[in-house]
C-alpha cells in the first residue's frame, strides 16, 4: 500500500511512505501509458480537474451532488464531518467533499496506483490552506482492507462514500465497522440485469434476495440494495435508515444513503416480499408470517401461476422527507436548482420529497399512450390544450363551453372534463405531436383524477411517464377505461 498525505489544501510537499505490508509484493513493471497518464481536464460545479485513464462519466454528477449535500448537512449538525471515499477513481468526489461540503479530513482511497498522479494534482490544485492539521490522505488498496484497517486503528469516518461496480456487496460490514455511529454510508449497485430479475440466485448471493422479473425492475434494484445493507447491519446490532434512495439510467446506477445506529428493525418492519400479478397486475406486499398464504384478489385466495414474488427486500420508504427538504433548501442557497444549472437537480429533490409520502407503496405504474384516445359526449366545459404544452408548434388557448365549441381545433387537443371524470378528444395533426409530452398530459389527467378520488399520488424520479399511487390497480383500470370510454 503507498500513502499519500498532505497537511493541507495547498501544493505542499507530499509525504510519501511505503507501508510494511504492501499490496502487491512482486508489482509489475509499469508500461509507458501507465506511467505517464493521459490528462483530460473536466469541469463540474465550478471545479476543474483531470479524470487522467480512470473511469469517469459525468453523468454521475448529480450523485455526487447528492453526497455533498449530505455531508455538509452532516457538518451543519455535527460540527465536523470526516470522510472515506474507498474508490475514488480521478479523485472529483474527495475534491468536491474537501471544497464544496468542507469535510474536514477526506481519505481519498483507490486501488489502482496508477490514478495516484492524477488523484494528488486533483486535490492539491491551488486550494489554499493553513494550519498544521492534516486535510487529505491518498492510499492504493483494496477498499476493504483500507476500511478494516481503519476499524482496527479505531479510526472512525462520518461518512463512508463507496461507489461500487456490479452487485459487489462484500464491503458492506467493513463500511459498517469503520463508520461512527449515527454516521452517513453511502452505497451503490449497477447491476441492473439482477435487479430486473435475470440472476435471482446472484441477487440472492450478493443482497439475499431472491429477484424476479418485475415492471418497476429499477425501483426493485434500489430496494435489493438496501434490504442486502439492511442484513448485513442487523448481524452487527446496527439498525439503517434511508435518507434518499436514487436511480440514474446511465449503467445504471443505485445510489442509497444510509444512516446507522444501534438497534435491530423490530419485527423485520418494512423487510419482507413483494408480489405482481401478471393477469391483473396487482402488485402486494407480504411479511415473513404470510408466507404460505401469499395470492391475489383476482384468484379468490388461490395460488396462482401469474403471481411472481420476489424478496425479502426493503418495503418501506425510499426517503426521509424532512432531510431531503433540509438538502433542497441548501442546494437552493448554492444555486444548484436553477433550470441553467449543470444538472436538474431542484426537480428530482422535488420528486423525491413528493414520493416520500408514507401513504405511497412501492412500485410505480407506466402510462399507456394509448389512454389518450379517448372522447366523452356530455361535459360541463372543454379546455384546448395548446401544442405548446406538448413541445409542439404553439397556439392559442382556448376556454369555452361544449355548446361554444363547434369543431376541434386545427392544432391542439380537448381536454373534457365532466362529472364522470375526463376524456381527451385529440385533432388529427396533434396525433403526431412529442409522444413524450403526450405522456405528460395523460399522466396530469390521471394525478388530477387520482387525488380527487381521495388516492396518493406522486410522480416517479426513476420513470418519467410512471406515478405512484395507492390506489388499486383495479381502480386504476377503472378510470383507463373511463378515459378511452369503453
Amino acid at each position: 500500500m503507498i500513502l499519500l498525505s498532505a497537511k493541507t489544501l495547498s501544493s505542499s510537499p507530499f509525504l510519501l511512505r511505503s507501508s510494511p505490508h504492501p499490496q502487491n509484493p512482486n508489482p509489475k513493471p509499469l508500461s509507458a501509458s501507465q506511467a505517464l497518464p493521459k490528462s483530460e481536464y473536466r469541469t463540474e460545479r465550478g471545479l476543474t480537474f483531470d479524470s487522467g485513464n480512470s473511469f469517469f462519466r459525468h453523468e454521475s454528477a448529480t450523485g455526487r451532488d447528492l453526497g455533498v449535500l449530505a455531508a455538509s448537512l452532516y457538518k451543519k449538525s455535527k460540527g465536523s464531518v470526516r470522510v472515506l471515499d474507498a474508490m475514488c477513481g480521478c479523485g472529483i468526489r474527495s475534491l468536491r467533499y474537501l471544497v464544496e461540503a468542507e469535510a474536514d479530513f477526506v481519505l481519498a482511497n483507490d486501488a489502482n496506483e496508477n490514478y495516484g498522479r492524477t488523484i494528488l494534482e486533483n486535490l492539491s490544485q491551488g486550494l489554499g490552506g493553513s494550519g498544521e492539521e492534516r486535510r487529505w490522505v491518498v492510499t492504493h488498496t483494496d477498499a476493504n482492507r483500507v476500511m478494516t484497517e481503519c476499524y482496527l486503528r479505531r479510526d472512525f469516518y462520518d461518512l463512508i462514500d463507496v461507489d461500487s461496480f456490479g452487485s459487489e456487496s462484500s464491503f458492506l460490514r467493513s463500511a459498517y465497522n469503520a463508520l461512527k455511529l449515527d454516521g452517513l454510508f453511502y452505497v451503490t449497485s449497477t447491476d441492473g440485469y439482477t435487479s430486473g430479475g435475470h440472476r435471482p440466485h446472484h441477487s440472492l448471493a450478493s443482497y439475499g434476495a431472491f429477484v424476479r422479473p418485475m415492471p418497476y425492475s429499477n425501483e426493485v434494484g434500489l430496494r435489493m440494495l438496501i434490504g442486502g445493507a439492511l442484513r448485513e447491519a442487523s448481524v452487527l446490532g446496527y439498525r439503517i435508515t434511508p435518507l434518499f434512495s436514487y436511480y440514474s439510467y446511465h449503467g445504471p446506477v443505485f445510489r442509497v444513503m444510509l444512516r446507522m445506529n444501534r438497534g435491530k428493525l423490530p419485527e423485520n418492519r418494512n423487510y419482507g416480499f413483494i408480489s405482481y400479478c401478471t393477469k391483473c397486475g396487482n402488485s402486494q406486499a407480504f411479511s415473513w408470517n404470510e408466507l404460505g398464504r401469499i395470492s391475489c384478489p383476482c384468484s379468490d385466495a388461490k395460488v396462482s401461476s401469474s403471481l411472481v414474488v420476489s424478496g425479502p427486500l426493503w418495503i418501506g420508504p425510499l426517503h426521509n422527507a424532512s432531510y431531503l427538504t433540509e438538502m433542497l433548501n441548501l442546494a437552493e442557497q448554492w444555486g444548484w436548482t436553477g433550470n441553467d444549472t449543470e444538472t436538474h437537480l431542484g426537480k428530482l429533490l422535488k420528486q423525491m420529497i413528493d414520493e416520500s409520502d408514507p401513504k405511497l407503496p412501492f412500485g410505480y405504474i407506466k402510462l399507456d399512450e394509448a389512454l389518450l384516445h379517448g372522447l366523452e359526449i356530455e361535459c360541463n366545459f372543454i379546455i384546448d390544450f395548446p401544442l405548446m404544452f406538448l413541445g409542439g408548434k404553439p397556439c392559442k388557448n382556448k376556454l369555452s363551453s361544449p355548446q361554444d365549441h363547434d369543431e376541434c381545433p386545427e392544432q391542439g387537443i380537448l381536454l373534457v372534463f365532466s362529472s364522470r371524470g375526463f376524456s381527451i378528444v385529440i385533432s388529427q395533426e396533434t396525433e403526431s405531436a412529442p409522444t413524450n409530452g403526450l405522456q405528460k398530459l395523460m399522466q396530469s389527467i390521471c394525478w388530477i383524477w387520482l387525488l380527487q378520488e381521495g388516492y396518493a399520488v406522486s410522480r416517479s424520479h426513476i420513470a418519467s411517464n410512471a406515478i405512484k399511487t395507492n390506489c388499486p390497480m383495479a381502480v386504476c383500470i377503472r378510470i383507463a377505461k373511463e378515459l378511452q370510454q369503453c
